[in-house]
């Protein structure tokens, strides 16, 4: 199966991340009602465009933990497609 990294995937990625940069990707899954496998699969596309790096850290229960934090880039593509998104939406209206 292979899905595409759209600027709808991107920007809804980015933006649950910048707010919840602790989210597992079955909690980004979840939140964006989308499946494990393409919350994955768009996760590592943002880390391989430089938008997003992941930290581990160790939780209370000595468990490895990751951490989704959003680049420079990814704060500036972010704003790129905010600004996208409120231009196709004024559009409609």
């Amino acid at each position: 199966m292979h899905f595409m990294l759209n600027q709808d995937n991107q920007f809804s990625i980015l933006q649950v991340l910048e707010q919840s940069p602790n989210y597992s990707q079955r909690d980004l899954a979840d939140k964006l009602g989308m499946s494990l496998g393409k919350a994955n699969y768009c996760l590592k596309g943002l880390i391989d465009k430089g938008l997003v790096k992941v930290e581990n850290f160790k939780n209370s229960r000595n468990k490895t933990q990751y951490t989704y934090l959003l680049t420079p880039q990814g704060i500036s593509e972010k704003s790129k497609l905010t600004i996208h998104f409120l231009q196709r939406k004024n559009r409609r209206i």
